[in-house]
C-alpha cells in the first residue's frame, strides 16, 4: 500500500476523496481478483489434468481402490498448494508469500519429528496396500504373534487372534519384520511329531501314521502323507507324519488336533509304545557299619 496517501489527510469532498484514495482502491481490488483468477484457474487446470492423469494411471496398473484415492487425495493437496503459490506469485504477493513458506517450512520440520512414527505407519499401510504380503482373512504369523487379519487401514493393521482377542498393530512393526503367510499359497504342508519306542518296529508306525492321515477329513492325497524318521532320541524314534491341506477350505489347528489323536487311537489299538522320557541310574551302593567302627575306636583307647 502506498503511504503517501495516508499522509495526505482526510480528504474534504468526493473529487478529493476519488484522486486520493481511488488508485489504491483500484490497484488494491486489480490484484485481489488477478489472485482470484489465476488460483481458479491454476487449480481447474491441475485438478483436470494432474488429478485425473493420476487416477487413470494407478488404474490402469491395477492397483486397489484405497490406494487410488489415498494417492488423489494427496495429488489434490499439492494441485491446491501449487495454485496458490502461482497466483500469490502472479498477484504481487511475493513478499508475503515468502514469509508464508518460510513458516511453512518451520512448522514442517517441526511436525516432521513429532510425528515421525505416525509417518511412518502411514508409509507402510501404502506399501502394504500396494505389495499385497497378506489380505483380509489371512492367517499370519509375525515375531511370536499371530491371528487373523480383520481389517487393513492407512495406519494400522487389526488382526483377530485365535482366543478372539481383537489386537490393533503398527503398520510399520509389520512392515520391518519377517512375517509368514501361511495361507498365501494353494497348500501348506501340516507335520506332527510322533515319538515310538526302539523296541517297535518303525515300518509298522510309518504305515499306522500314513493310512491314519489319508483318512482325516481335509488332507489331500496329492502330495500324499509321509512319516519319515527325523530324530533318534535317548528314549524314543521319532518319525514326523507330514500332510498336504489347502488352507483356504481347513485349519491347520484343527488338521493336526485331529492328527495325533487318530494316530494316538490307531497305536494304541495296534500296541505301538509311545514312550516318555525316563532316567535309569547304574552303580553301586555302599553301606557302612557306623557301630562296629565306634567299637573298634573305643578298644584302641
Amino acid at each position: 500500500m502506498d503511504f503517501t496517501v495516508l499522509q495526505a489527510g482526510i480528504p474534504t469532498s468526493g473529487s478529493e476523496a476519488v484522486s486520493q484514495y481511488g488508485p489504491v482502491l483500484i490497484s488494491t481490488v486489480t490484484t485481489v481478483l488477478l489472485f482470484v483468477v489465476m488460483f481458479a484457474l491454476t487449480y481447474y487446470l491441475g485438478k483436470k489434468v494432474l488429478v485425473r492423469a493420476t487416477k487413470q494411471s494407478l488404474q490402469s496398473r491395477g492397483l486397489k481402490a484405497g490406494l487410488v484415492s489415498l494417492s488423489v487425495s494427496i495429488v489434490s493437496i499439492l494441485v491446491l498448494i501449487a495454485a496458490v503459490a502461482v497466483a500469490a506469485t502472479v498477484a504481487g504477493f511475493g513478499t508475503v508469500l515468502t514469509a508464508f513458506a518460510t513458516l511453512a517450512g518451520a512448522l514442517a520440520l517441526g511436525l516432521s519429528f513429532a510425528t515421525q512414527d505416525l509417518i511412518s505407519n502411514f508409509v507402510s499401510g501404502v506399501f502394504i496396500i500396494k505389495d499385497e504380503p497378506f489380505k483380509v482373512g489371512d492367517w499370519i504369523k509375525w515375531d511370536g504373534n499371530e491371528g487373523v487379519v480383520k481389517q487393513i487401514k492407512i495406519r494400522v493393521t487389526q488382526v483377530e487372534t485365535f482366543d478372539n482377542e481383537l489386537v490393533t498393530v503398527p503398520n510399520n512393526q509389520l512392515a520391518n519384520t519377517v512375517l509368514t503367510n501361511p495361507v498365501a499359497n494353494e497348500t501348506l504342508r501340516v507335520s506332527c511329531d510322533f515319538g515310538i519306542s526302539y523296541d517297535n518296529d518303525i515300518t509298522i508306525a510309518r504305515e499306522a501314521i500314513i493310512d491314519t492321515a489319508s483318512n482325516i477329513d481335509g488332507v489331500l492325497a496329492d502330495p500324499g502323507p509321509a512319516a519319515p524318521v527325523t530324530t533318534l532320541g535317548d528314549s524314543a524314534v521319532v518319525l514326523t507324519g507330514r500332510v498336504w491341506i489347502d488352507p483356504r477350505k481347513h485349519s491347520a489347528a484343527a488338521i493336526k488336533a485331529a492328527f495325533r489323536e487318530a494316530v494316538k487311537r490307531r497305536f494304541d489299538s495296534e500296541g505301538v509304545d509311545m514312550p516318555y522320557p525316563h532316567t535309569t541310574l547304574t552303580g553301586e551302593v555302599g553301606l557302612e557299619n557306623t557301630q562296629e567302627t565306634g567299637a573298634v575306636g573305643n578298644s584302641a583307647e
